[in-house]
């Protein structure tokens, strides 16, 4: 007899230890395509009952929880609200919400997390899927019985009813729920025992085995209304899905009679299992540390079922174990192989996922391991080994044992270990924000209470600062982002009660972030429209500053010239006149400007700023003042000494000829350019202006809710009057862009700076688009109310004639079959009025947005009319009769 390796090692490529894994994952994806198959028809078997759309592929459609949710409505009986949004966060609340119903209908989850299902884990998937199935669909079916019985193993009274229900045909010995149904008979033994008039059990056993359970399948739907949850193909194999054929199998129970007994339960409680003795203490006491224990019970009940009545080959226990060993090795080198421990939260987080899907693999493989202990003690038990080969059996098994629990010890004390290491991390992460978060609110407070600026280039600073928030906060985001995806275990140790804290310290450092953010941005906002403000005040006062330098230095030549000569007595005065106009255009430049003043003043909101802004636009104000004095005193002087030379604005233009000669063209183009950007300015200002203004008187009409009768006359007239000012408006807004786009070309060529005007063009476009869009909303809102309020008119006047028959009907205890005649031709020819009101009112209802009163109006108001004319023409007919 071939000895068993005691010891491990690496396999190299190729060898039978890599071979033997391909076999190993090959198998296991083999049985989640099967269950992915399943459990997906049983989910749109649930959704047809509901009305709802069916799924498509069940890890995809399931991540963002909604189907989820839409499953549990179904099974829990409750309405469940779901996320609006598309992001992770909206998944992972909905996934959340759902775990939550699930543990107040005290369905068992282990190890399953909301980011489990977001990520689309397929094998943790299948995990939720199974345990909801368990809870719903095998547990909530067979509770009665398993109350009556007194038993808590659904599986065992589920096996208990299979063996009673395919006793009596002796091709069937059914002993667990994976290879005794591979030939498709058990499933039509089940269905010719109850129900014998259906088919010929003897053409049933000639067929192929995917031919019989096509067969059973196809009987099992078309008589008893059952699902074809499985496919013949995926069934038909050397080891079929157990959890697929369970859930199957339930359903069969659930239409068929359940007559099971307490010795059914002990026959199977009886089956072979001498493994039991000796490996239940080392192998199976402690599996609730790698499973859950709704998977112990199963792997307790499938194991006894791999045992059939046929003796064991000696060779062949040997190939299992082998097999077995083979796999172990392997298994030990993943473990030895995964790398340390990291110190980062994220590697860290890798290393827990992986190692998760190692312990899963452990999960999959520990019943092959029970399967190997089970032949050997059965060997052992037919009494056909030498004692030496007896004594070696033994050995192996304990050789075996002994490997498999080191590794399960192994693979849980380094999850144990993952578990804590990323805990401490991510409460490191948790704290390091909230430190960083108190040191930042903190900044803010010094920030909103500084000292106040009156210089430009001070508030620069300020600027600068908020930017260099704005670039730690981005910085800090990445951290934020991480615990976004925090991985959280919850363990009978932890319980609801640290899983709350958890929840309570993440809600309340997500309200603190989401507070500093909202602080910097409408910061940020406030500081560039004041700089904005302030930049363009700054730059206005000094061109208005070397413009009245300008007429001050003109006035003053005018005011050096003698009256002596006439000439040049006429060409003063003409320059007066000219300056007299000049300061005419240029007031409200100089308006602007102290209204702009008073803006900036309020939002700088100090006393300092306040008061240097003022101080400048007095100092402003005073040299303006002072030139129209000078000006006027000196016209009136120079009207006094020379009346006949006096001379008007107007009269300018005839003598313009007799002025000095222009300035240089190109000082003359600047200075011109500068006049059309001022009136551009305060064009453009303007529109502004009565956009903002449009706008509000807009938001104050806006209404949300339709009513049955909606008074909109005042509406109506003040929106004809923002009609007819936007048309006013429309024109100006044609002339101020044409402006703008001249004032560009000159103004790149002096090389003044243009963004200001491209900015004022483009936020005009912007604002009158935006405007134009709510004016054509609201517009559109008022003319569905008017078409509401219209029916409604209409309604009012139908239903007085209805009523009017209401009440004739209630009085009129014998009248002439005139009368009802007449009282049938009224509402008859008010039948196509009726009819158009309908048709009216399903195309307003139709509407996005539509009011439900609407069609439920109408609809009871026709009901109402047909149940009225109906009465009068059924009293008509026994009037007629009486008459007869």
């Amino acid at each position: 007899m071939a000895k068993v390796a005691s010891g491990g090692g690496n396999a190299d490529s190729g060898s039978p230890v890599n071979e033997f894994g391909d076999i190993i994952r090959w198998r296991s994806d083999e049985h989640d395509d099967v269950q992915k198959k399943t459990f997906t028809k049983w989910i749109n078997a649930r959704f047809a009952k509901g009305g709802k759309p069916p799924i498509k592929d069940l890890f995809a459609d399931l991540r963002d929880g909604r189907k989820l949710l839409d499953l549990l409505e179904g099974l829990a009986g409750q309405v469940l609200t779901k996320e609006r949004g598309a992001t992770r966060v909206h998944a992972l609340n909905n996934i959340n919400r759902a775990l939550h119903v699930l543990q107040q209908n005290n369905v068992e989850l282990v190890n399953i997390g909301g980011t489990d299902i977001v990520d689309g884990n397929h094998k943790l998937t299948l995990g939720l899927i199974w345990s909801i199935i368990l809870h719903w669909q095998v547990k909530d079916i067979m509770k009665a019985i398993m109350s009556d019985l007194q038993q808590t193993n659904s599986e065992k009274i589920l096996l208990s009813w299979v063996r009673q229900s395919t006793r009596p045909y002796k091709q069937v010995n059914v002993l667990n729920f994976t290879t005794s149904w591979a030939d498709g008979l058990a499933f039509n033994a089940i269905l010719h025992r109850h129900k014998p008039g259906l088919f010929s059990w003897d053409k049933v056993t000639k067929m192929s085995a995917v031919g019989r359970l096509e067969h059973a399948f196809n009987m099992a739907r078309k008589h008893l209304g059952t699902e074809k949850l499985l496919d013949p193909e995926d069934i038909a194999v050397s080891l079929p899905d157990k959890k697929s054929i369970i859930m199957y199998v339930t359903s069969l129970f659930e239409v068929l009679p359940q007559q099971v007994t307490m010795e059914d339960i002990r026959e199977v409680e009886t089956l072979p299992r001498q493994y039991k003795v000796e490996c239940s203490d080392s192998l199976l006491s402690r599996q609730q540390n790698v499973t859950s224990e709704k998977e112990t019970q199963s792997l307790r009940a499938e194991t006894p079922s791999t045992v059939t009545e046929m003796e064991v080959d000696l060779d062949s226990y040997q190939a299992v174990l082998e097999e077995v060993l083979t796999w172990l090795l392997s298994a030990e080198d993943t473990l030895q192989m995964q790398d340390d421990i990291s110190s980062d939260v994220e590697e860290v987080k890798e290393q827990f996922h992986i190692h998760e899907g190692f312990m899963m693999e452990l999960t999959a493989h520990q019943s092959n391991v029970g399967n190997v202990l089970q032949a050997g003690n059965q060997l052992i038990a037919q009494g056909n080994l030498t004692e030496e080969e007896e004594i070696e059996i033994r050995e192996q098994m304990t050789l075996l044992n002994s490997r498999w629990e080191s590794l399960r010890v192994a693979s849980m004390d380094r999850q144990a270990k993952l578990h804590e290491v990323l805990m401490e991390l991510q409460q490191q992460q948790l704290q390091q924000l909230s430190d960083w978060l108190t040191l930042t609110e903190e900044r803010i407070q010094k920030l909103e209470v500084q000292s106040a600026v009156d210089e430009l280039e001070s508030f620069k600073q300020q600027i600068d600062e908020h930017k260099q928030l704005q670039s730690d906060l981005e910085s800090e985001q990445v951290k934020v982002n991480s615990l976004t995806h925090m991985v959280v275990v919850v363990d009978e140790n932890s319980g609801e009660s640290a899983t709350a804290a958890l929840e309570d310290q993440l809600q309340s450092l997500g309200e603190r972030w989401a507070a500093v953010c909202r602080w910097t941005e409408e910061r940020w906002r406030l500081l560039q429209d004041i700089f904005m403000r302030w930049q363009q005040l700054s730059e206005d006062q000094l061109l208005i500053e070397a413009w009245l330098t300008e007429k001050e230095n003109a006035l003053a030549d005018v005011q050096t010239s003698s009256f002596k000569d006439k000439s040049e007595i006429g060409v003063n005065v003409c320059k007066l006149a000219i300056l007299k106009e000049n300061l005419e255009m240029k007031r409200p430049t100089l308006d602007h400007l102290s209204e702009l003043g008073q803006d900036l003043t309020e939002l700088l909101n100090n006393s300092n700023s306040s008061k240097k802004i003022d101080s400048d636009m007095e100092e402003l104000t005073q040299r303006w003042d002072n030139l129209v004095q000078q000006l006027e005193d000196y016209s009136k002087q120079v009207s006094r000494a020379v009346p006949e030379l006096r001379i008007t604005a107007t009269e300018h233009a005839v003598q313009k000829q007799e002025l000095a000669p222009p300035p240089p063209p190109k000082k003359r183009q600047l200075h011109m350019d500068m006049e059309s950007k001022k009136k551009f300015d305060v064009d453009a200002s303007e529109l502004l202006n009565w956009i903002g203004k449009s706008k509000c008187e807009i938001q104050a009409m806006v209404f949300n809710d339709f009513r049955r009768k909606k008074d909109i006359s005042s509406m109506k007239k003040k929106m004809k009057a923002l009609e007819k000012e936007k048309a006013e408006n429309e024109t100006q807004l044609k002339e101020v862009k044409q402006m703008g786009q001249a004032l560009l070309e000159p103004m790149e060529k002096e090389g003044l700076p243009t963004e200001e005007v491209k900015h004022a063009l483009e936020n005009m476009s912007v604002e009158w688009k935006d405007n134009s869009q709510q004016m054509d909303k609201l517009r559109s809102k008022m003319q569905y109310q008017e078409d509401i309020n219209s029916i409604y008119q209409e309604l009012q006047e139908l239903e007085k004639t209805v009523k009017s028959k209401e009440d004739w009907l209630k009085s009129a205890a014998s009248v002439p079959v005139k009368s009802s005649q007449y009282e049938i031709n009224q509402l008859t020819d008010l039948a196509p009025r009726v009819e158009k009101l309908m048709a009216r009112g399903e195309v307003l209802s139709s509407e996005p947005g539509a009011p439900s009163f609407l069609q439920e109006d109408l609809n009871s108001y026709n009901n109402r009319f047909r149940s009225v004319l109906q009465k009068l023409q059924s009293k008509q007919q026994v009037q007629a009769v009486l008459g007869a």
